[in-house]
Parts: structure tokens; C-alpha cells; sequence
């Protein structure tokens, strides 16, 4: 679900002052309060079982590194103030801007009463009433409560912002001796506790073992420095170290004992037809394959297949186990210093993950990420209206992946497939798809290493009822890259030859061939640049209004060895000739371009403006709007990594088998095909996309301690990556043009894309102990995009009529129509309940436990089905089938979709389903926690909490089958993790 920055809301629009941050590492923001840094306020970023912990510095900037792909709820959290939750999307989406949280202070009441629970973020409240929260990233996540550095309280928070803290709560608070402050906590689990993952058939599933251990450390406080303030230096401390793992299941159809000998008489289509074998030499149609006949490659790779484990009525004849164990550390320390004007801070965090995922087939791949963040800043007051602050960062982030048979066995060679890369880095079997069967694959080697400096500058200005922000930034990004698009190859087996692909397998002749080897090492340079002003007036008491200009400019990608090529094409795409980029003039147009390749986009001027208006000076009623447009350059590294894999840097090619070159296992990547070999080019004139985003709340307190916020966002998006496949015809078509190029993935810039959301919060305040929320989201977004953000080489992600491309128009991937999300929290002994007024021992054991809780569901996701057949003259599997009249939603028990209402296209034209046109699986999750304060004197605080996600462990899925013509089409296959049990005990000092 990537909507990330393709709907960004007044939250980025008030908070336009803020300077990007580097996102190579990650997911990165900044936290305010009141328009100023907010210092050491704990971010936890989560996914299932996966955590990732980060303090904000002495600017209030965050960086969460590692995040893999997907969904992440973000809790925001400092003692004092309302814990704030967002759901993002990694990776970034265009139009993605620096995320800014506002922290709301809490009550009086809320303070002393009890925490408050997490709440969506309602707004960001600069200088300015708040504005609502981004559609995309700000929806309650049923998720277990945030673990993380325990520092909330920590005497080091105020110290480092550019605000003061009241002396009447936070860090401020006069207490003799607290001049210290630090936490130690063990969070544990066990699959003993948890619940047993899904089974598909009537068998249990098996149960992977594990245990689970967190300990996490922190400490802080002021130093004492000679002839210095003895306040005036501060530090903070924290450690980190996890072992946690998620478990879920995957389902598929494996080649039974039978069909391994070739003996085919009790198999069946998905149909439930029986199927017969086509001898490819005389057309005789046979049960059983000759032994002779059977290829030895195919032999030496069917040893990887498992034996069917499940009986589930044909669909299904195998699940297995996913199990993912990760591995994290994280170090982080930070050091403030005043003298005088000055403000000087530094900050150092390091973490270290390593990941360990068994697949379905058995193969344990392994992955290592390491993030460095370091940065240097110094804030000097001028005068009562003016401040400036100087900024240096250093970000570096490695990235390491080894597959399951690297070093440990040539599994190509020893099947007698050449032509592959066989180092043994990349060891282990080529790629194999098939309709109807499992699809064997397994992890590519990458090392990645990528380092960015970052500087900036940003002055502070007040003049009357007007807050000035002036700045800029300057970045220079590396990434070296030792990778491969696909260097074991890719085999596609579609029954072209035999009737059935397994058939076609076995004999040794597959339908499309597909490789990407050669030119491993790469050397990408960038660099960035952005400038911004933002006025913050208050122009009447009831009246304020935000408004400024960002600009951004990232230049493309460059190779630091030129090993980079693009086509130069000639007009109606009748020629192509390769362009590299250590001679970047085209020789059938007379181009000249950069060495990037691309040229660059230099308008970057994003216009900001946000409204906040209390019609009624005594009332609580509220009205914002805001308006932005948001820019994305993300796509800038994908586009490069796939310019630096092309021929004839390296060997690459994609090509259907046939009689004019009939390849078999043993030397399907031999040698490239004749015509053009290239799988990629891009528009040179390749723009970045934007995106304009709108919103109108209106907010209004109601009795009960209830509060309501009515909000309409909307967001367009423009000049989106949109692929084409130049030159192709559908199935059955003469080809109308045998000397035009074709095979190759053409990138422009011609997307589109809409979103409109209505959305009710209705919530109710901490009072007597009880805090609660209820949010609905009614939305709609269509899109004619292949991604927002990246490049994707698969016949799914490439418009099917590459002369009628607007024709992809169809819901989003992220279409979420409907979402209800609803939390409470309940906090004994607080406010006039009879547990309050209890004494003694009853007092004791009832008071001070929380209760807390978060469900939220949602409508299922658009996914597109695929009929897998090569598009006619190039290498690209999966085309689009033809509705056969039978009702679409009148779908089996179990099944998203009705296997009846599709079958392969007809002849002579493209499949008439349409684009995300099935409807998966809804969303579901329902998580609670409890947990108990022990005070331990005036300083200690013994805090103990058990979170439960899954809670009524009910079975969600991840993913179904698209695939027409196989027999789990319309079928889940991959199920959420069930029912889950964690415990952690926090020392608080």
C-alpha cells in the first residue's frame, strides 16, 4: 500500500518550514511542540513482531532505519504530552515530504490521573490550531503499545530545545537529587505461549519453536564540564538489543510423486479436466512421459521441490511454515552543550539488524542491515526576535543480502545449466514459473553501502504577529552497489510446448528465458539541493494562516565509471540504438544528454498554505483547510540501478523460445538473442511526479469530554512513472510491424492519479480513567500509474496496450473503500470511580493497572488477475484475461474470486479484465495490553505489562492467487501471524 507522500495533508503543509531529512536511511521526521524541537521523545516504528526504536535529537529529528516494505504503525511518545500514532507506508511515495508530529501537552489531570492512549494524530499544531492528519498515514493500527529506549522523564529533554518547560511538569520539576534518570526493561515471548499458525487443510500446521528477548538500557544526565555552567552540558545514553520472531503460513500446489516421473494419467487442470501430453515432435498426445524425454536439469532441480504434506479438495496440496527471526542492536548517544547564546549538540546512533527467513521450500536467506546517523548542530540566539541555527549530518547505511545457497551449493552447474552466473556468491537455482504449480525461488546476493552528507542552514524570525522561517539544504549522496538485476536467470514454463507446463518442464523447453547478469559493481552519485520560507502569522486572535514556498531539486543519479545505458529511439519507436553514458549523444536523434542520462528537473517550487479559523471566539468549534503540492524523487536510484544492467555492460535479455532459436535447460542463457536485447529504457525527458493535496475540517468539543472532527481530503497526482511495452500486439495478431524494436520496458512520466476521502473521529477524552476513540474512513482513489515511487519489470506492473495507455485507469493499489478503527484505554483509581476511593489492601491491588485495546478493520485491497502467457515478440510473462460473462462476485466459499468468470484471452485482442479489478481479503487485526505501575519509593518505578496482538486470534491474509488457470486462483495463500503473547518488566529511575 504505497500512498505515503502522494497524500499528504496540512500536517506537511504547516510543518513546510522543516527541512528534509535524508531518507537513505530510513524513515525519518521531526517532532515539535509549539512550532519549536522537541528533544528526546522516544519514535517506535512496528510491523507484526518487528521493532524499530529511535530518539529524537537535539533538533528533534528521527531517523527510523531498516524499514522493510509495507505497512508501519509510528508511536511518538514524551512524558507530559499525548502519545501520537501514524500508519505509514514504506517505501515513500512521491510527493513524500519530511514527516512532522506536533505534541499535544496533556492535562493537569491527564498528568497525574494516568497515561493517556495513543491517538491518531489529529493535526500538527505549529503556532496554529492543528490540521488533520495525512490520509495515508495516520490511521490507528491495532498494535501492541510501543517498546522502546525508556527515557520519557529524562532530565536531558528540556535541556537541548530551543523552548523552556514549564517549571510545573516534565523535566523542570524542582526535585533535589533527580538530577539523573535512566530505565532498564526485558520484554520476553515464547511460541510455547503463542498460538499455532493456520492450516489450510484438516492437518495442524507445524509449529515453529523460538523464543523472543528484548533488553533494552538507557541513562542520562547533566556532566560536569571545568569553568562551565555545571548545567550547561547534558547526555543521553541508550542500548538496545532484540531476538524476535513471526511466524505465518504459505500455501501452494507442489508436483506430486507421480508427475515427478512424468505420469500424468491422474492429473488435472483447474478445472478439474484431465489433462493429456503433447509430444512436441509429433503432436501424438500421451498420459506418460518416456523416461528418455525427461531432461536431466529438470531432473537434478525437481530434487527441490517438497512432496505434497496436505489434502485440501485439489486447491491446495502442500503449506509450510514462514518463519522470520530478527536480530537488532542499537546504540545511541547524544551531548548538548550551552554557553552563552550558543547551543551546541551532537548525536551518534547506530543500529544493526540481521534477519533470518526460512521460506516454504526450506531456504534459510539471511540479510544484514547496519544505519549510522550522526549529526552536528549549533543554534545561537541573534537578538529577542532572531535565531539561526547551523547543521551537519552524516548518514551511512549498509545493506547486505546472502542467499540460502551461496558457498554452499552450485545448484546450476551441478544441474548442468550454463550461461548463469556462477560465482559463488550467486549460487543456487535459476528461477522457475509456472501457471499452476509453485514457483521455485530463491533470495539474489546484494551489498550495498550508502553514505550522505548533509548541510544546512535555517533562520528564525519574528516580526509582530509573524513567525519567518528561512532555510536550505544541501546533500551528497553515495550508494555502492554490488548487485545483479537477475543472474541465475528466470525460466517460464506456460505448457506451449506439451499443453502442460509441467510437461514442458520436464521435457527441458521453456516458454520465455530471462536473464540480467554482469556489471555487479556500481558507483551512483547524486546530489540534492532545497530552499524554503514559511510565514506563520496570526492575523487575529481567531484567525491564522501558514504560508510559504519549498523548492527541491535532486539531480539524477550518475554511474562514477559511466557504466550506464539508456536507447536512443527514434520517433514512432521504428529504431533503437543504445546510448552509453561515457559518450551520451544519441545516433539516430543527435541527442546530447547529461551523464545521467535523464535530464534533470530544476522547477521544483511547491506552493503551501494552510487556514485556521475559530468562527466563534468563545466556542470550540474549528475550521482548517489547507493546500500543497509535494513532489517525489525517489525514482531517480531505481531508474539508474536499471540503466547500469544494460547490455552491453552486461548480459542481459529477455526472449520467447521458439523454432528460430529453441533453447532448453541446459543453454537457455547461453547467449543473447538477435535484435535488441535491452529489457529497460527510460524518457530522457523523464519528470519527477507531484502532487497537489487538499483538505477542510471542521472540529467542535461536545459534552461528555467528547470531541468530533468532520475532514475532507482530496489529492491529485501528476506526471507518475507509467511502462509501456512499445511495439507489441496481442495474442493472435499478425505482427504489424517484424522490423520495429520490441522487448523492452519503455518508463515515462505520464501517470496520473486521484484520491478523495471523508472521515469522522469522534473521541473522548481521558475522564475518569477512561480515554477512547472511534475514526471511519468512507475513500476513493484511481490511478493509471505502474508504481508511485519505483520501477517494476513484470508484465503486472506494465500498461497492456502500450498505444492506449490511459486506459489502465482502475482503483489503486491502496483503494481502501472502507476502514473503522476504534481504541480505549482504562486506568484504575482514577477520577470519581468506586476503585478511587478504595484504601489498603484493596486500594493496592486494584489501583493503577491499564487496560488498553485497538481493532481495526477495513474493506480488502484491489489486486489485478493475470493469465500467465508471454506478450507476443518479447520476454514479458502475464497478460490480462477475457471475462467470460459469468458473474464476477459470485465467488466459491473461501475464494475472492470466481475462477468461472475468467479464461484466457481470446485471439486478436487483449484480455477484456480490467486493471485491479478483484477485491482481496479485508483487513482485521484486534490487539490489547495490560499493564501495572509499582512505585518504589520516590525515585524507582517497577513497571510490568503483558501485550497481546491477534487477540482473538482470528485468521487474516496477506496475499491470494491471481493466477488464471491455477488451481488456487481466487485463494489466500499466505495468512497474517496468529494469536501472539509478550511480557516486559521496566525499571524506571
Amino acid at each position: 500500500m504505497m500512498i505515503g507522500g502522494w497524500l499528504c495533508t496540512i500536517a506537511s503543509a504547516i510543518a513546510c518550514s522543516v527541512p528534509q531529512a535524508p531518507s537513505a536511511a530510513g524513515y525519518s521526521g521531526i517532532v515539535t511542540f509549539r512550532g519549536q524541537a522537541v528533544p528526546g521523545a522516544t519514535v517506535t516504528a512496528k510491523q507484526g513482531g518487528k521493532i524499530i526504536v529511535s530518539v529524537t535529537d537535539a533538533d528533534g529529528v528521527y531517523l527510523l532505519a531498516d524499514l522493510g516494505d509495507g505497512l508501519w504503525t509510528i508511536d511518538v511518545e514524551m512524558q507530559g504530552f499525548v502519545t501520537l500514532r501514524r500508519q505509514v507506508a514504506i517505501p515513500a511515495t512521491p510527493g513524500a515530504s519530511t514527516p512532522a508530529w506536533e505534541l499535544t501537552m496533556k492535562s493537569l489531570g491527564e498528568m497525574t490521573g494516568g497515561p493517556s492512549p495513543p491517538v491518531p494524530l489529529a493535526g500538527v499544531r505549529t503556532p496554529i490550531p492543528p490540521a488533520n492528519p495525512p490520509a495515508q498515514s495516520d490511521e490507528p493500527q491495532a498494535d501492541a503499545a510501543a517498546d522502546g529506549f525508556v527515557i520519557n522523564g529524562s532530565v536531558n529533554n528540556a535541556a537541548a530545545s530551543p523552548f523552556a518547560q514549564p517549571r510545573a511538569f516534565g523535566n523542570n520539576r524542582p526535585r533535589a537529587g533527580a538530577r539523573y534518570s535512566g530505565s532498564l526493561a526485558f520484554v520476553g515471548g515464547s511460541s510455547r505461549f503463542d498460538a499455532r499458525p493456520f492450516s489450510f487443510g484438516d492437518r495442524p500446521s507445524a509449529k515453529p519453536a523460538y523464543s523472543d528477548l528484548r533488553v533494552l538500557a538507557a541513562f542520562g544526565g547533566p556532566i560536569k564540564l571545568p569553568r562551565l555552567n555545571p548545567d550547561s552540558a547534558r547526555f543521553f545514553i541508550g542500548y538496545q538489543t532484540s531476538d524476535d520472531h513471526t511466524a505465518s503460513t504459505e500455501s501452494t500446489v507442489m508436483p506430486t510423486e507421480l508427475e515427478r516421473r512424468g505420469d500424468f494419467s491422474r492429473s488435472v487442470d483447474a478445472a478439474g479436466h484431465p489433462v493429456q501430453v503433447r509430444d512436441p515432435r509429433t503432436g501424438d498426445l500421451f498420459d506418460v512421459i518416456p523416461p528418455e524425454f525427461i531432461s536431466p536439469q529438470a531432473a537434478a532441480l525437481l530434487r527441490y521441490f517438497p512432496l505434497p504434506n496436505l489434502e485440501a479438495g485439489g486447491r491446495y496440496n502442500y503449506q509450510a511454515p514462514v518463519l522470520q527471526g530478527t536480530r537488532r542492536q542499537n546504540v545511541q548517544f547524544r551531548w548538548t552543550q550551552t554557553i552563552g547564546p550558543n547551543l551546541f549538540s551532537a548525536v551518534v546512533a547506530y543500529q544493526r539488524t540481521g534477519t533470518d527467513t526460512t521460506s516454504m521450500w526450506g531456504f534459510r536467506d539471511g540479510r544484514s542491515d547496519s544505519a549510522l546517523d550522526s549529526a552536528v548542530t549549533w543554534n545561537r540566539r541573534l537578538n529577542r526576535t532572531a535565531a539561526i541555527r547551523l547543521r551537519y549530518q552524516y548518514t551511512r547505511v549498509s545493506d547486505r543480502v546472502t542467499p540460502y545457497f551461496a558457498r554452499r551449493a552450485n545448484v546450476s552447474g551441478e544441474a548442468g545449466i550454463a550461461g548463469n552466473d556462477q560465482d559463488p556468491a550467486n549460487w543456487g537455482p535459476p528461477r522457475l514459473l509456472f501457471p499452476n504449480l509453485a514457483s521455485l525461488a530463491d533470495a539474489q546476493f546484494e551489498s550495498s553501502r550508502a553514505p550522505t552528507h548533509a548541510g544546512g542552514v535555517e533562520m528564525y524570525l519574528n516580526r509582530r504577529r509573524h513567525n519567518i522561517t528561512i532555510g536550505g539544504n544541501i546533500r551528497r549522496h553515495h550508494t555502492d552497489l554490488v548487485s545483479q538485476q537477475d543472474p541465475r536467470g528466470t525460466l517460464a514454463f506456460t505448457g506451449a510446448v506439451t499443453g502442460v507446463p509441467l510437461a514442458d518442464f520436464l521435457v527441458g523447453i521453456p516458454t520465455v528465458i530471462s536473464i540480467g547478469a554482469g556489471n555487479a559493481d556500481k558507483y551512483f552519485r547524486s546530489s540534492s539541493f532545497d530552499a524554503y520560507v514559511n510565514d506563520d502569522a496570526r492575523l487575529t486572535p481567531v484567525v491564522t494562516v501558514t504560508f510559504g514556498v519549498r523548492w527541491e531539486y535532486e539531480a539524477p543519479f550518475t554511474e562514477a565509471n559511466g557504466g550506464l545505458v539508456n536507447l536512443d529511439i527514434a520517433p514512432g519507436f521504428t529504431a533503437v540504438s543504445p546510448v552509453a553514458a561515457s559518450r551520451p549523444a544519441g545516433a539516430l536523434t543527435n541527442r546530447r544528454l547529461p551523464a545521467s542520462l535523464v535530464h534533470s528537473d530544476k522547477m521544483g517550487f511547491q506552493p503551501r498554505a494552510a487556514l485556521a479559523w475559530r468562527p466563534v471566539p468563545a466556542s470550540s468549534l474549528v475550521i482548517r483547510a489547507g493546500y500543497g503540492i509535494y513532489r517525489n524523487t525517489a525514482v531517480y536510484l531505481p531508474i539508474a540501478t536499471l540503466l547500469s544492467q544494460q547490455p552491453p555492460l552486461s548480459k542481459t535479455f529477455r526472449m520467447l523460445n521458439g523454432a528460430s532459436d529453441l533453447r532448453d535447460l541446459a543453454n537457455a542463457f547461453v547467449l543473447p538473442p538477435a535484435g535488441t536485447p535491452n529489457t529497460f529504457a527510460v524518457d530522457p525527458r523523464f519528470r519527477v511526479g507531484y502532487a497537489h493535496n487538499w483538505q477542510v475540517s471542521v472540529q467542535r468539543d461536545l459534552p461528555a469530554s467528547l470531541l468530533v472532527i468532520a475532514s475532507y481530503l482530496g489529492s491529485r497526482g501528476s506526471r507518475l512513472p507509467q511502462q509501456i511495452l512499445p511495439n507489441t500486439y496481442p495474442p493472435g495478431v499478425v505482427d504489424p510491424c517484424p522490423s520495429c524494436p520490441a522487448g523492452f520496458t519503455y518508463l515515462t512520466s505520464a501517470g496520473s492519479s486521484s484520491r478523495h476521502a471523508a472521515r469522522l473521529l469522534l473521541r473522548r477524552r481521558l475522564r475518569n480513567g477512561l480515554a477512547a476513540s472511534a475514526q471511519y474512513t468512507l475513500a476513493r482513489a484511481t490511478d493509471d500509474a505502474s508504481s508511485f515511487s519505483s520501477v517494476i519489470l513484470s508484465g503486472a506492473a506494465v500498461a497492456q496496450d502500450w498505444l492506449h495507455p490511459d486506459a489502465e485507469r482502475a482503483p489503486s493499489s491502496f483503494d481502501q473503500r472502507h476502514q473503522l478503527a476504534v481504541q480505549f484505554e482504562y486506568s484504575t483509581g482514577v477520577g470519581r470511580s468506586a476503585i478511587a476511593s478504595m484504601n489498603g489492601w484493596k486500594g493496592s491491588l486494584l489501583k493503577g493497572w491499564t487496560l488498553a485495546s485497538q481493532l481495526t478493520t477495513g474493506s480488502g485491497l484491489p489486486v489485478t488477475p493475470l493469465y500467465l502467457a508471454p506478450v507476443p515478440g518479447t520476454g514479458v510473462v502475464g497478460v490480462r484475461p477475457d471475462l467470460t460473462g459469468a458473474p464476477v462476485d459470485d465467488r466459491p466459499p473461501g475464494s475472492y474470486a470466481n475462477p468461472a468468470a475468467y479464461e484466457p484471452p481470446a485471439p486478436g485482442r487483449w484480455g477484456t479484465a480490467g486493471r485491479h479489478s478483484i477485491r482481496g481479503p479485508a483487513q482485521f487485526t484486534c490487539d490489547a495490553s495490560l499493564a501495572r505501575s509499582f512505585p518504589l519509593g520516590e525515585r524507582f518505578t517497577l513497571e510490568w505489562r503483558a501485550d497481546v496482538s491477534n487477540l482473538l486470534n482470528r485468521v487474516t491474509y496477506a496475499a491470494i492467487n491471481t493466477l488464471v488457470a491455477n488451481p488456487q486462483f481466487g485463494l489466500p495463500t499466505v495468512t497474517n501471524p496468529m494469536r501472539k503473547v509478550q511480557t516486559s518488566v521496566r525499571l524506571r529511575f
